[in-house]
């Protein structure tokens, strides 16, 4: 019986001590090893704290930002506000320092050249793994790599070309009228009038998602965009928080909620898509939304090689239908909002794009090609994206050592790529770094980066967003239309507190001053 006994035990005992090791390797030898290695090359930083590293101060300074606001006029206040332990730790340790994500650590690079390489060597740095439960908000394209994202934006790209863009335009005014008379009725009997802008743009924004992207309203997509919302405020207490292997399957309130809502919205979304390919089969589908040129290019795919596996799937079609949902509607929404906000008070730039859109459009309906020529829209938009872009930084990984600019990076490292930081940073903006002034890209990009890469709102390279066009394309045709009907100033009871919500945006709310022009 003893020797039955052994025979059990003994592999048993060693299952076991394999797997402690196996847990004290990844949650302290191996980070001792690459803070000891980072360490020697120059970088500094906090101390490794086993298992949670900085998180747990991340998320405390987080949550605390959630009970201030700043003022408007305080130019310094943004980015304490915004990225605290970040700028907390470019503060304390200069430009080259290391952070802890857990037991990974992160290292922070603001190097223009290496911004540059990062952002361009797709096989080298590569985007890290998500939350499990993070990934219920939204994957596809912009989450992909190597042959998969390589085969979803061949498929997802001519849905974005140009000219595609230029038969949407139609939408883009419809939905902004639309808002606009809500404006009006609001305004109707004293010429003025105090309004929270932000909701209403949040909707115009899903409005045009609605209508390009699937051909219905928002009024019929209205569920979906509700259950994202709850969705990406769920998903950033996610990440703000240590992935405990296995965890995901706890039925804690907040993994359900998030179960159920992926389980509704992948219900919706599948609906509409088979009822389009339904119609496709019976010759009646509509192409001229991006899901019909998504499904139209997919199967032109799948045909060309007549291998249903060059395209997407069902499965794959609707993670990107979602993250159209998310992306599209956020992205463009911040950057409107936060452009009504400053042309509130910068009022003389205000009054410079109003005199441009009415010198170029008058009071008539968008025209694409007048719209190309509103140079000082343009400049204000890029102004806008520099101070407050949607994304306030970027994560790459390394899976082997890797030289970067003359130091190695070990496999298993991040890297982080603050976007707010480098926006801010006066070495390559000069001494009004902090400051409002569009002027700044008067000559375009190009002329006022000096050709570096130290401005990347929407990424750089070849991962930029692919629908960075279409957002800059609906802002316009939203701002000019607002511009040609309304003044706008801040209200007193406006509170500035950029917050970010995986997109950067108002956390009480824009409440402006409406006139009627």
């Amino acid at each position: 019986m003893d020797e039955v006994r052994n025979t059990v035990l003994i592999p048993c005992a060693i299952a076991a001590l394999i797997c402690i090791w196996k847990v004290v390797n990844t949650l302290w030898v191996t980070p001792r090893k690459l803070e000891k290695h980072l360490r020697n090359q120059g970088f500094i930083g906090n101390k490794y704290r086993f298992l949670y590293g900085d998180t747990k101060e991340m998320s405390m300074m987080f949550r605390q930002s959630r009970t201030k606001h700043i003022n408007l006029d305080d130019e310094d206040g943004v980015l304490p506000y915004v990225t605290g332990f970040t700028h907390q730790s470019l503060q304390k340790h200069g430009k080259k320092f290391i952070t802890w994500m857990g037991w990974k650590p992160r290292v922070t690079i603001m190097d223009p050249e290496l911004i540059k390489d990062i952002l361009g060597k797709l096989n080298d740095f590569k985007k890290p793994e998500i939350h499990p439960l993070g990934r219920l908000l939204a994957t596809g394209i912009a989450s992909y790599e190597g042959d998969k994202w390589v085969k979803h934006r061949k498929i997802i790209n001519p849905a974005f070309h140009l000219e595609k863009l230029k038969d949407m335009a139609p939408a883009f005014q419809l939905s902004c009228k639309e808002m606009l008379v809500k404006w009006e009725m609001r305004c109707s009997s004293t010429g003025s009038c105090e309004l929270d802008v932000w909701p209403h743009l949040q909707a115009l924004t899903s409005d045009v998602i609605s209508r390009t992207a699937f051909g219905s309203s928002y009024a019929e997509g209205i569920r979906i965009f509700e259950l994202i919302k709850e969705q990406s405020v769920l998903a950033m207490e996610v990440f703000q928080s240590i992935y405990i292997p296995g965890s995901r399957f706890l039925p804690t309130k907040r993994n359900s909620r998030m179960k159920a809502i992926e389980k509704e919205v992948k219900l919706s979304i599948r609906n509409i898509i088979d009822m389009r390919i339904k119609a496709m089969k019976a010759g009646e589908a509509n192409y001229d939304d991006l899901l019909g040129m998504m499904l139209e290019s997919n199967m032109k795919v799948g045909n060309q090689h007549q291998n249903k596996s060059h395209g997407m799937t069902i499965d794959e079609v609707i993670e990107e239908c979602k993250l159209f949902y998310f992306a599209g509607q956020e992205t463009t929404s911040s950057l409107l909002v936060w452009t009504m906000i400053l042309l509130s008070k910068h009022k003389e730039w205000q009054s410079r794009a109003r005199e441009e859109v009415i010198n170029v459009l008058g009071d008539k309906n968008m025209d694409i090609d007048g719209l190309n020529q509103l140079k000082v829209v343009n400049m204000i938009f890029y102004e806008v994206l520099r101070l407050y872009p949607p994304a306030d930084g970027l994560l790459r990984k390394v899976d082997k050592d890797i030289t970067l600019g003359g130091f190695l990076v070990p496999s298993g490292a991040l890297i982080g790529l603050s976007i707010m930081l480098t926006h801010y940073d006066e070495e390559y903006w000069g001494s009004d770094a902090k400051k409002f002034n569009p002027s700044r890209f008067s000559e375009g990009i190009s002329k006022a980066t000096k050709n570096r890469v130290i401005y990347f709102p929407f990424g750089w390279g070849p991962r930029i967003c692919i629908g960075q066009n279409f957002a800059l394309l609906e802002a316009k045709i939203a701002l000019a239309m607002i511009l040609q009907r309304y003044s706008f100033e801040l209200s007193p009871s406006y509170v500035h507190a950029p917050r970010t919500v995986l997109i950067l945006q108002p956390g009480h709310g824009a409440n402006l001053i409406l006139h009627k022009l």
